[in-house]
């Protein structure tokens, strides 16, 4: 299909064909990741590797995903989102079969940073596909769609993976990409449209030290949990400062930036993104810290730990669709705020969570944060890219997209700072505590759901603060 054709695209029905087969390569994310948290001490346990060293199987993915996302968001509007979006595909097959045929954890680390390649790309550049191919008044409904795919993945992947490693083994967990992501990959070829944004060329320093600067921020969140502010963590920092610095400077003089810094001047599209941002630190400081409470104090087992966590992912997916039909109706900058401050509202509920607690009683209040999550996205996510001119809708994906991984790491970083930081070490070293010990810990928890809290009544703020353009009904 030629570039620029939505109206086509409408008549045939072909827009939906497309939405579906962005939403199955979309679910392979992050199932893929989910299902990896949950087979890792196994993992561990087979390659004889110590924990530090199998850590990296989950780390370099997401390092590997994030650090990239821009490049790949602004290759998407310079060669056309589709062969982006398949090299991604392809490249995340391949990855797949390797890792699951790795044989040694090294080799399966580096599979893995393959892996990380070939998913952001499919990452980079959703929402710039579904925004061109959907007319305005249809956008906020099939983005709140497309968030199904993120939801259902992050609710089956635990489960799906602890069923998949007891009966046929770890491997199997990768080797499953193969024949759904070749599905994937047959149904995108066909029916995704050749859309491009501006053509040029790659600006080659902006891409490398964005690249350095995303990798060595990322990598000093994750080593700055476990080792504090010390001489290696500081030396990343200042890695990545510089390389941030000098980011900006050559993108400020390039005629053909990988960022174009002009579209922050846009005030809809620069709150929505910093919004999105917040949105996912705080779902990380809840979806991070909660699993521990349950386990620790409620002394709850796996399984039933499982069960209750896919409470907010299942509320997001029945909400997020709902939510982007209506802002094609009404607009989207009071449904954003709503349900930015339900989140919040959630998050204070979770603050006050008891020493003895029925999973009911968890279960609603992270079925509350999902529903005004649910609320929240589909409608954020239509204003910023309702706001970016047609050439930058790739580049305004991969900067989302960026948000989103950059709030996660965020999100577990604050949530432990907070919680080692209130809660005496003794307590922190324990796996099951007593009375005392639930007292103490269920305090650094409260503090840390406020902040959570705080962060997201912000990202209702800022929601409102949203004037001008993207703020219509059928425009954002």
């Amino acid at each position: 299909m030629p570039a620029r054709s939505e109206e086509t695209a409408s008549i045939t029905g072909q827009r939906y064909q497309v939405l579906a087969a962005i939403m199955l390569g979309g679910i392979m994310g992050p199932i893929d990741a989910s299902i990896v948290n949950v087979i890792l001490p196994i993992i561990t346990g087979f390659f004889g590797a110590s924990l530090a060293t199998a850590q990296w199987v989950p780390v370099i993915y997401l390092l590997a995903i994030s650090s990239l996302l821009l490049f790949y968001g602004r290759l998407g509007d310079i060669l056309g989102y589709k062969k982006v979006y398949l090299a991604g595909l392809v490249c995340f097959i391949i990855a797949s079969g390797l890792c699951g045929l790795a044989p040694t954890i090294y080799w399966l680390i580096a599979f893995r940073a393959l892996q990380g390649l070939g998913a952001g790309m499919m990452m980079a550049v959703p929402y710039a596909i579904v925004t061109a191919t959907f007319p305005p008044q249809e956008r906020g409904r099939a983005l709140g769609i497309n968030a199904i795919s993120i939801s259902a993945g992050l609710a089956i992947g635990p489960t799906l993976g602890g069923l998949i490693a007891s009966l046929w083994g770890w491997r199997l967990a990768f080797l499953i990409n193969i024949p759904v992501g070749i599905a994937g990959l047959l149904w995108a070829r066909k029916v995704i449209p050749d859309l491009k944004g501006q053509p040029g060329r790659v600006d080659a320093g902006g891409a490398i030290t964005a690249f350095i600067f995303l990798f060595s921020f990322l990598y000093f969140i994750n080593q700055a949990q476990k080792l504090g502010f010390d001489v290696t963590t500081g030396t990343i920092l200042a890695i990545a400062i510089m390389a941030g610095a000098s980011f900006l400077y050559i993108e400020t003089r390039s005629p053909q930036p990988v960022v174009n810094l002009a579209l922050f001047k846009n005030r809809t599209f620069s709150l929505g993104t910093l919004s999105a941002l917040l949105n996912f630190v705080c779902q990380y400081i809840m979806v991070f810290l909660t699993p521990f409470y349950l386990q620790r104090v409620l002394h709850y087992s796996p399984d039933k730990i499982g069960l209750i966590m896919t409470c907010f992912p299942l509320a997001v997916m029945a909400v997020a669709p709902l939510s982007g039909a209506l802002s094609d109706q009404v607009g989207t900058r009071a449904l954003a705020a709503a349900g930015a401050a339900i989140s919040a509202m959630a998050l204070v509920t979770m603050a006050f969570l008891p020493v003895a607690a029925p999973p009911l009683v968890v279960g609603w209040r992270l079925a509350l944060f999902g529903f005004g999550t649910g609320i929240f996205q589909s409608p954020n996510t239509s204003a910023v890219m309702g706001s970016v001119p047609r050439p930058y809708l790739g580049i305004a994906s991969g900067v989302l997209a960026t948000a989103r991984n950059i709030g996660m790491a965020l999100g577990i970083a604050t949530g432990g700072l907070i919680l080692y930081a209130l809660v005496p070490p003794a307590v922190m070293g324990q796996s099951s505590l007593d009375a005392l010990g639930a007292v103490h810990f269920l305090t650094g928890l409260k503090y840390a759901y406020l902040s959570g809290a705080g962060l997201a009544a912000l990202a209702a703020v800022f929601s409102l603060a949203r004037i001008g353009a993207g703020t219509e009904k059928g425009k954002a």
